[in-house]
């Protein structure tokens, strides 16, 4: 271990610095995961009291130190109890990254062309989102990319159909027992319908989304799906990726931001230079 610089009686190392950095941005991370909940002041007076016993614990306090190892014995546990929910958000997140990382690493061996997928379809999208928009009617669509998204389309009902402009009306019928829950869309084809999605806790959001825009924010803060929203109360059309929405879209943007988020640069361009010989031949 080669020495960097000494501070008294404290040798400090290139090792202890990483040590430190490492330690730095885990805190941080979790600090930010925990921003705007009752979760951080219990994150912090958990620290605050684990700085305490640190302390206690150098001046050599035995009485003081040992009723407090006790408490800290336990506190582990209890912390994983009381946060759970952030827990498993952030074991989520670290998901993401790793799912996102086996797919370039599987594009770059593979002999296809990176984020290559089945040609996605928009024209049934853009049709039967606009009839939503002029009847008010409420709809949620997910499109899958790479994240695995199995855990909610088991949540609802398992379809696998064809993807059209009117089985996605009467879906998202009023009436429909399908329509309350998001559509999941993969390779092409409607996965299922009547599926559950977690919702953002987000309190950046502003107040005037409803529920479905925050379930769509969720999904897309922990994988790496677009989704797309058709708002019941106005009508508007919007549609969320990586943690971010995008809300009051015409049929113009719908198309774009479809096409932006779902296809990789090269993909999109070779997309749009097949549309426009299409549109050229015809």
């Amino acid at each position: 271990m080669s020495l960097l610089f000494q501070i008294f009686f404290i040798e400090v190392s290139w090792i202890d610095i990483l040590d430190i950095l490492v330690v730095s941005i885990i805190i941080y991370k979790l600090y930010k995961l925990l921003k705007g909940g009752v979760a951080v002041k219990i994150f912090l007076g958990i620290l605050f009291t684990y700085a305490v016993f640190l302390i206690v614990k150098a001046s050599g306090m035995e009485l003081l130190r040992s009723i407090l190892g006790q408490f800290m014995g336990v506190g582990f546990l209890a912390a994983f109890i009381l946060f759970q929910q952030e827990i498993r958000k952030f074991l989520q997140m670290i998901g993401k990254n790793t799912a996102q990382n086996n797919n370039l690493i599987k594009d770059w061996f593979s002999k296809t062309k990176p984020g290559a997928r089945s040609e996605l379809n928009l024209a049934p999208i853009i049709d039967s989102v606009k009839i939503f928009s002029q009847t008010n009617t409420g709809a949620l669509i997910v499109f899958r990319k790479t994240s695995e998204l199995r855990f909610y389309s088991e949540s609802g009902d398992n379809l696998d159909a064809e993807l059209s402009k009117r089985l996605l009306i009467s879906i998202f019928q009023k009436n429909s027992p399908l329509h309350d829950g998001a559509v999941i869309i993969s390779n092409g084809r409607i996965k299922a319908a009547r599926c559950i999605i977690p919702v953002s806790e987000n309190d950046k959001i502003p107040a005037h989304m409803g529920l479905r825009h925050r379930a769509a924010i969720g999904l897309t803060e922990v994988t790496d799906a677009v989704v797309l929203i058709v708002s019941e109360e106005t009508g508007s059309v919007s549609i969320a990726y990586n943690g971010e929405i995008y809300y009051n879209l015409n049929k113009s943007e719908i198309r774009g931001k479809l096409r932006s988020f779902m296809y990789d640069n090269e993909e999109q361009i070779a997309y749009e230079v097949k549309n426009i010989r299409f549109e050229t031949s015809n």
